[in-house]
C-alpha cells in the first residue's frame, strides 16, 4: 500500500540531533539547562521583543498570560469561535467566561462584531466594561491569527483601548508572520498586543515536539509568567512558594530542538510560500492571505461546497486532510456560553478542507494532491450536470 501523504509533519533537517545530543551528554535534560535561555533569547531576537518565556505548550502560555494580565474568576473574555479549543479552555481554567465572536474573511476575529458587542451589549462603568446581560466585567480579548494569516489587530487594538480590554495575541499558528503596511509595519505576529503566545507543537511550522513561548514588551508581566511557570518558587533553595504555581516549564531537550528549528524558520516560510503558489498555479483555489502582510503560510485552506465528500475522496487516495475545527460555541462544554452574531464562521466551517502543507512535501506529492482535487471537483460537477 502506498504511503499516506500527511497533512503537516515536522521537518528535522537542521542541527536538531547535534544540539539534543549535546544536551544529553551534558545531562541537562529536564527543565534546566543553557538551551532554554538560548532558545528564549533567540525567539525574542527573532520577533524583536526584549524577552521571552519558554513554557510547556501554547495552551500553558495562554493560561499564564491570562493570569498575568489580571483576568479573574467571574470575568468575561472575548474569544473566537473558529479556533482550536486550546485558545479558549484556559479562560475556563481560571474560572472566567468566554464570549464567542464571529470571524471575518481572514478566519480571525471580526472587529466589527467585537465593536458591536461592546457598544450594544455592554456599558462602561468606573473605567471597566460590563456585559449588560450578565453583569460581569469584560476584561480581555484573545485574537487568534488563524493558519498564519493575521487578524485585523489595528482595529482590535483600538477597540481594546476604547473599552479597557487587555489584548492577548494567540500567535500559536503565526510565528514568522508580520505586517508590511499600516501602523504595525515590520512588527511580528504576537508582538502588538499586551502579550503574545507561540506554539511548537509537532504540526507547527517549527517544533519542539511540544512547547510554547510567551512574549511581551512588559518585562514585569513576563517575570510573572516565568514565576508562575516554575511552581511560583520564590526561594529555590528552601522551596518557598508564595502563590499557586504550575509545572509549565519547557525542557532543555525541547529547547535544543527548538533552537535548531528556529535556524530553519525563514527557509521553511519560503518553502511554504512556494508550495502555496504552486497549488494556486495548478488551478487549486485556496483561501488567500491578507494584503499588506508576510504570512508564514502555515496551512493551506481549500474551500469547497462538498467538504465531507472531499475529505473522504482524498483519504481514499491516500491523502490526509482535515476540516476546520468544530465551532467552539457549539461544543458540549460551551453551549450555554454567550455567542454574538455568529454567521461567517458557520459558512467557513461547512466549507474548508486543509490540504497537505508540510515543508518536506515533494513535487510528486503536490502534483498528486492537485490531480486528486481536480478529479474530485470534476466528479461533483458531473453529478450536478447529470
Amino acid at each position: 500500500m502506498k504511503a499516506m501523504i500527511p497533512l503537516s509533519v515536522p521537518n528535522l533537517c537542521g542541527k536538531e540531533e547535534e544540539y539534543i545530543t549535546k544536551a544529553v551528554h551534558e545531562q541537562w535534560v529536564s527543565t534546566a539547562g543553557s538551551y532554554i535561555r538560548d532558545f528564549e533569547n533567540a525567539v525574542a531576537a527573532y520577533v524583536d521583543v526584549p524577552e521571552a518565556v519558554a513554557c510547556q505548550s501554547g495552551t500553558a502560555g495562554i493560561h499564564l498570560s491570562l493570569i498575568a494580565a489580571g483576568v479573574k474568576a467571574g470575568d468575561e473574555v472575548l474569544v473566537p469561535t473558529l479556533t482550536f479549543i486550546a485558545s479558549v479552555n484556559p479562560v475556563r481554567y481560571i474560572g472566567a467566561y468566554p464570549v464567542f465572536m464571529d470571524c471575518d474573511d481572514s478566519l480571525s476575529m471580526d472587529p466589527q462584531k467585537v465593536e458591536s458587542f461592546c457598544r450594544e451589549q455592554c456599558h462602561i462603568r468606573g473605567g471597566r466594561l460590563y456585559n449588560r446581560g450578565t453583569g460581569r466585567p469584560v476584561t480581555a480579548l484573545i485574537c487568534v491569527h488563524v493558519f498564519g494569516n493575521l487578524g485585523d489587530v489595528e482595529a482590535l487594538s483600538d477597540i481594546a483601548d476604547k473599552y479597557h480590554l487587555t489584548l492577548i495575541e494567540d500567535a500559536c499558528e503565526a510565528l514568522g508572520s508580520r505586517w508590511q503596511t499600516g501602523r504595525y509595519t515590520g512588527k511580528m505576529a504576537g508582538t502588538v498586543g499586551k502579550i503574545g503566545v507561540y506554539s511548537f507543537n509537532g504540526n507547527k511550522i517549527i517544533t519542539t515536539g511540544g512547547g510554547g513561548m510567551i512574549v511581551s514588551h512588559d518585562k514585569e508581566l513576563l517575570e510573572r509568567c516565568r514565576h508562575l511557570s516554575t511552581q511560583a518558587k520564590k526561594d529555590t533553595l528552601y522551596f518557598i512558594h508564595d502563590e499557586i504555581g504550575y509545572n509549565y516549564r519547557m525542557t532543555n531537550l525541547q529547547a535544543a530542538m527548538g533552537l535548531a528549528q528556529l535556524e530553519l524558520l525563514e527557509r521553511f516560510i519560503k518553502i511554504k510560500e512556494e508550495n502555496y503558489r504552486k497549488y494556486c498555479a495548478a488551478g487549486i483555489k485556496l483561501l488567500s492571505f491578507n494584503d499588506g502582510i508576510r504570512p508564514n503560510y502555515w496551512f493551506y485552506s481549500y474551500p469547497t461546497n462538498y467538504r465531507d465528500g472531499c475529505i473522504r475522496y482524498l483519504a481514499e487516495n491516500r491523502i490526509q486532510s482535515r476540516p476546520v475545527w468544530a465551532l467552539i460555541h457549539t461544543l458540549e462544554p460551551y453551549r450555554q456560553m454567550e455567542a454574538w452574531q455568529i454567521e461567517k464562521a458557520i459558512y467557513f466551517y461547512n466549507r474548508i478542507v486543509n490540504i497537505p502543507c508540510s515543508t518536506s512535501l515533494s513535487e510528486t506529492e503536490l502534483k498528486k494532491v492537485c490531480d486528486t482535487l481536480r478529479a474530485f471537483e470534476e466528479e461533483q460537477e458531473g453529478r450536478k450536470d447529470g
